[in-house]
């Protein structure tokens, strides 16, 4: 069970076919609008409610961009998830009902595992991002990152962890008089999910993000669950595009939105151009689109830009120069996993982690946030990611070392220790 955005899960789908070749039954429940993301894989779905999209471009979903701290963002977006978290009690609890285990994302793990105990049913989480608190780095889902020293570190994530739990309070009030479930506090839950050691995993590598060195036993990082991709074909257009030139940049914001689509759209055509790059934009939520006239301000828009809707990232990536990506976790790996130089743009949240991490693993030049994006900033940062070949050489030596990872075979080998 999941909830969110799509980058919290695209990489379950891939999770999940994965169980499905070891033998497993495996069912995923989330927002209704990902039911095509587990196509051909084997995966049952189960319908959760909610759009995340409408939410992120709502008046409200747009208000997270006038929050300049990432406390203020992350409360902001508590408060727009409690009312769907009410109302995904009711489905979460059939689904567990009818499972033998319950693996319960990261954005749900406090009421995954509420529901998983109220049942009797064994529990593990699979996270997308390191959630517990440590010394070695602040929690990455405050945006901006910077170190708060050993103490404020840990302390900090302490305090992300108790705001996620404000976000399913409400929902969980509901297990007992509706449902029948013993009645549970979250905050205690979470001390005992402690205590008891809770395993959870961790789908990304650990030569991305070491294991915290004072994290407890039972926190493991497995690897990446790389996303089923339903099919591996390009869009015609967009395969005559690749082979009418040199390899172009790829950028794209993925699940992220933007305050000026247009004006974010323009500068991204500029800097594209100024670093003398032929580009793939993909709309994504932020709506972004390189062939408006009033965008581009030529007429050579069909032949050096193109504007591409949901194409697989693994079947992309590897063909570009360069991937212009909003750092969300998953896009994060998949960059990664093509062995090409990137240039993160962080909106929010975790994004501003795992540009810190991809500026420290040498794969890309700088960090250019959204708020800071324009064609100078970005351009200077296209044209240095792609005339300099270390951060290509880098790229490549670790998409080499995450080729011979399989972050399935932990969770699947867990799995059969319950059995």
């Amino acid at each position: 069970m999941t909830a969110g955005s799509r980058g919290d899960v695209a990489p379950f789908t891939g999770l999940g076919a994965g169980l499905v070749r070891a033998g497993y039954e495996v069912t995923l429940a989330t927002h209704g609008p990902f039911a095509p993301l587990v196509a051909g894989s084997g995966v049952r779905f189960a319908t959760l409610p909610g759009d995340p999209r409408a939410v992120m471009q709502s008046l409200e979903g747009r208000g997270l961009h006038e929050s300049r701290s990432g406390a203020g963002k992350l409360l902001k977006a508590a408060a727009l998830a409690r009312d769907v978290a009410t109302e995904m009690t009711p489905l979460l609890v059939d689904a567990a009902r009818d499972a033998d285990v319950v693996l319960a994302g990261g954005a749900v793990a406090p009421l995954g595992y509420a529901i998983a105990e109220g049942l009797s049913r064994p529990s593990m989480g699979l996270f997308l991002q390191p959630l517990h608190g440590t010394w070695e780095f602040p929690p990455p889902m405050l945006a901006g990152h910077r170190s708060l020293g050993p103490v404020g570190n840990r302390w900090s994530g302490n305090a992300v962890a108790a705001a996620i739990d404000t976000v399913f309070a409400r929902a969980a009030r509901t297990l007992a008089p509706e449902f029948g479930l013993p009645s549970t506090r979250l905050a205690a839950a979470r001390r005992a999910r402690e205590r008891q050691r809770w395993p959870v995993w961790h789908g990304f590598s650990e030569r991305v993000v070491p294991r915290p060195r004072d994290w407890r036993p039972g926190l493991n990082i497995c690897g990446y669950w790389w996303t089923h991709d339903t099919s591996r074909q390009l869009p015609p257009e967009l395969e005559d595009f690749l082979q009418a030139g040199p390899p172009p940049a790829y950028v794209g914001l993925g699940s992220a939105t933007t305050p000026d689509p247009r004006r974010t759209s323009a500068h991204i055509v500029a800097a594209l151009r100024a670093a003398g790059l032929r580009g793939v934009i993909q709309r994504g939520w932020a709506g972004l689109d390189a062939t408006k006239k009033d965008v581009a301000q030529e007429d050579v828009v069909a032949e050096d830009m193109i504007t591409v809707g949901d194409v697989p990232h693994s079947a992309l990536f590897p063909r570009t120069a360069v991937v212009v990506h909003h750092a969300g976790a998953g896009t994060t790996g998949s960059a990664l996993r093509a062995g090409v130089p990137c240039v993160p743009v962080p909106v929010q949240f975790d994004a501003f982690f795992w540009a810190s991490r991809l500026v420290g693993l040498g794969t890309a030049p700088a960090s250019v946030p959204l708020r800071h994006l324009t064609a100078a900033t970005l351009g200077d940062a296209l044209r240095r990611a792609t005339t300099d070949p270390a951060y290509r050489a880098r790229a490549r030596h670790i998409a080499d070392q995450l080729a011979r990872e399989d972050g399935v075979a932990p969770v699947a080998s867990a799995l059969e220790r319950m059995r």
